[in-house]
């Protein structure tokens, strides 16, 4: 990483502070998701809130909840989540990206006011749940897909993984509250305290994603191009630079797309899931792989352990749950940040893979384990199963976790896009209701045999990132959409392939750029909308020009090459 005089270049790329700023801020709403998630599994073991909410008399002056009742109080913020998520298509076109986060924000916050106010129904609790899950599912379309129509391509991967990183930090911090808080597990402040925290750390999110620039894609769409090049501009970190050729080159791959997408009209709910001739490639398609991962990512089995991982490890026999779910939510924060690296290091599709099949082997010795040799009478065996559940955990976090979110990020066209994350979403929240409503019942009857179920779709899991997922890594998004519509290539081949005018996905073709703005452009301005591409390279580009010995200088003085010549020269 260097500093410049008007940017931050990361791997040789020019990124704005702006750009990292975006990031970080909006990275909250995978805060409060993980927060969420992880508050409930240690308020579910405390004194005055199964005294409050629970039906069954323990004939001992306490209480404790009905398996059903149990969840229901869990899962109905799934629910909320999943509705949420499909709003959230409309409410980001319409509002606009930033202010969609602040009222997903806002909503968060009544459903925790909803949730402060219970005293002694169940139903009145589970109805904030609800509400706050409203605000989660927006936060969970809206956050991604406004880093990935804003952080520069190099950077994409790493920036859209910190919403799952945010997220691991989340379930941490609840974690730490609930740890801390068990010491007056008698007094109604224990789970109000770690509910109120929850409406302090959303603040950040709802008020500060002002001070960072609108998606310049969602600009573009409603024809503001000249906002869409300030908000590029700032973005690369050039905002007194509006003519910098990154900026250009930014410019020119944003318009041709929109430009191809408009000429077939606006995206409809019924193209998303309806094969129709529209220009757009494998549309559909890729609507289905972004809800199989989405679902998946959930049946891996990981809110298994975050939602009842402290009653699983009570069950077991475990002296201290709280503490063992402490430390799976810091293995599961520090292998995220691994995870940032893997997702631009390795691409997506084989850490995918990889993280699958290494998850359901040791679900599997977790499974057996538990089914062989009861772990409240073998305390060896819950060991065991302690380090299988760390193990998964570790895998989880660094591959299934920050990448979906990435993948469903950079998967879909720009007419649609809205659209299909949200279906993706709504079925990621879906399937986390399925996994948060069954648990209490499946455990009930098939106690850690429960695990094999998770086996199972892991390794469905790995077979659906080999055969139909595309690997796009260090893509444009709008050449993401290109590389969909190859019809000869294959997901498993997919990495090898190159944009036109690229000797390599992170290297520009200067030449072919110079010839296809030469060609085409009019040097009107942008409220005309058409762009001249800059000849103007960035400092990598050049780097990497004169490590393969071509040189900057006049037309006489390079070599003349072909563009597949000079592709077959840099791989």
């Amino acid at each position: 990483m260097v500093f410049g005089r008007r940017s931050i270049r990361i791997n040789g790329a020019d990124c704005g502070v702006e750009a990292l700023l975006l990031g970080a801020i909006t990275s909250i709403g995978g805060f409060l998701f993980g927060y969420d998630t992880g508050q409930i599994s240690g308020m579910l073991l405390f004194t005055d809130f199964k005294n409050r909410f629970g039906q069954v008399d323990n004939g001992d002056g306490t209480k404790d909840f009905e398996p059903i009742i149990q969840s229901l109080i869990v899962s109905l913020m799934s629910i909320g989540t999943m509705f949420g998520a499909l709003g959230s298509s409309y409410t980001a076109d319409w509002l606009g990206r930033r202010k969609n986060l602040s009222f997903g924000t806002v909503l968060f916050i009544i459903g925790s006011i909803i949730q402060l106010t219970a005293v002694s129904s169940w139903v009145h609790l589970m109805m904030g749940r609800f509400v706050a899950g409203l605000g989660i599912g927006v936060l969970s379309v809206g956050v991604p897909m406004f880093q990935s129509e804003c952080a520069p391509r190099e950077i994409r991967g790493a920036v859209v993984a910190t919403y799952q990183l945010m997220i691991t930090f989340g379930i941490l911090i609840s974690n730490i509250v609930n740890y801390g808080t068990r010491e007056i597990e008698d007094e109604p402040a224990s789970w109000r305290i770690v509910v109120g925290l929850g409406i302090a750390f959303s603040l950040p999110l709802g008020l500060g994603v002002f001070m960072v620039p609108e998606s310049p894609r969602w600009l573009a769409g409603r024809e503001d191009w000249a906002g869409a090049r300030r908000a590029l501009a700032r973005l690369r970190g050039m905002k007194d630079d509006l003519s910098h050729g990154l900026v250009e080159d930014d410019m020119r791959e944003m318009r041709e797309m929109i430009e191809k997408e408009r000429n077939v009209a606006v995206g409809t709910w019924k193209e998303c899931v309806i094969p129709k001739k529209n220009g757009v490639p494998k549309q559909v398609y890729r609507t289905f792989l972004g809800m199989a991962l989405q679902f998946l990512q959930q049946y891996t089995g990981v809110n298994y352990f975050f939602y009842y991982g402290a009653t699983i490890f009570q069950s077991a026999g475990v002296d201290d749950p709280i503490r063992v779910q402490l430390i799976l939510g810091a293995i599961n924060v520090a292998m995220t940040f691994y995870g940032l690296y893997v997702v631009e290091r390795y691409g997506r599709r084989m850490p995918l893979f990889i993280g699958a099949i290494w998850q359901a082997a040791w679900l599997a010795v977790f499974a057996a384990i538990g089914t062989a040799l009861p772990p409240e009478n073998n305390k060896a065996a819950g060991i065991v199963m302690i380090v299988a559940a760390a193990m998964f955990i570790a895998s989880f976090a660094c591959t299934w976790g920050p990448i979906i979110w990435v993948v469903i990020g950079e998967t879909f066209p720009l007419r649609t896009r809205a659209k299909q994350a949200s279906l993706a979403t709504a079925t990621n929240w879906l399937g986390n209701f399925m996994i948060s409503f069954l648990t209490p019942l499946a455990t009930s009857g098939i106690s850690y045999s429960y695990g094999f179920v998770f086996v199972g779709t892991n390794i469905v899991a790995a077979l659906v990132v080999w055969f139909f997922l595309y690997e796009s890594v260090s893509l444009s998004l709008e050449n993401v959409d290109s590389m969909y519509g190859q019809s000869s290539l294959k997901p498993w081949t997919s990495r090898k392939w190159v944009p036109p005018g690229y000797l390599s996905r992170m290297q520009r073709d200067d030449e072919y750029f110079n010839r296809h703005g030469n060609g085409h452009a009019t040097g009107v301005d942008d409220d005309e909308q058409t762009v001249v591409p800059s000849s103007r390279p960035s400092a990598a580009v050049d780097a990497e020009k004169i490590s393969h010995g071509v040189h900057k200088g006049s037309n006489e003085d390079i070599p003349r090459e072909s563009h597949d010549e000079k592709v077959n020269k840099v791989v």
